[in-house]
């Protein structure tokens, strides 16, 4: 076969693109996925959508496949005495359950270019846990169902400042002590 460079540097593109697309496939893309969350002590089962039964022990987490519209769950303690039976819509790519109706918080952390971390607290919403007030903004949620996030109650914050010309939010769900704990080292009162 003759020499051709044209050949050579479409070889070298659809491989360069090959190996971007499988670099971002394996170790930058965010999986999306839906959890039970179960921060008691308590261990329950639950049925989603009259599937098979799932069982989420104490301060644990559980992947589930949740299918996008009405999607229902029923709930048993653990000697499986039925607690409630209930419906929720599901319109996005992840999301959490609260089995336990107990208390969340969504907060948002920014990034960016010349971001005054303390300016911007003072600026944004105070919330009241436990009769004490945080700055910040985070939004308390205790019902069914949320996908009002981006980061699960597993995942953390990026490390990395993706784009430093602009100041961009992340919003992430923690439980309630994890919310605490995270605001005590990253606001360091």
């Amino acid at each position: 076969m003759k020499n051709n460079p044209s050949l050579k540097g479409l070889l070298v593109a659809v491989v360069v693109f090959v190996g971007a697309f499988a670099v971002y496939n394996f170790l930058l893309a965010k999986k999306n996925y839906y959890v039970v969350d179960n921060p008691t002590p308590n261990t329950y089962y639950y049925k989603i959508n009259n599937g098979d039964e799932g069982i989420v022990s104490a301060g644990q987490f559980v992947y589930v496949d949740l299918k996008k519209g009405k999607n229902s769950i029923k709930v048993f303690d653990q000697n499986k005495k039925m607690l409630y039976d209930s419906a929720f819509e599901v319109n996005k790519i992840r999301g959490l359950i609260n089995i336990a109706h107990k208390d969340y918080y969504i907060n948002d952390q920014y990034y960016g270019y010349n971001l005054k971390k303390d300016s911007l607290l003072l600026a944004l919403d105070k919330i009241k846990i436990d009769g004490k007030e945080y700055y910040g903004g985070a939004k308390h949620f205790n019902k069914l169902y949320t996908e009002d996030f981006y980061y699960n109650v597993d995942e953390d914050y990026d490390q990395l400042i993706k784009n430093i010309q602009k100041v961009e939010s992340r919003s992430k769900i923690f439980r309630k002590q994890d919310y605490l704990n995270y605001y005590k080292e990253y606001y360091k009162f």
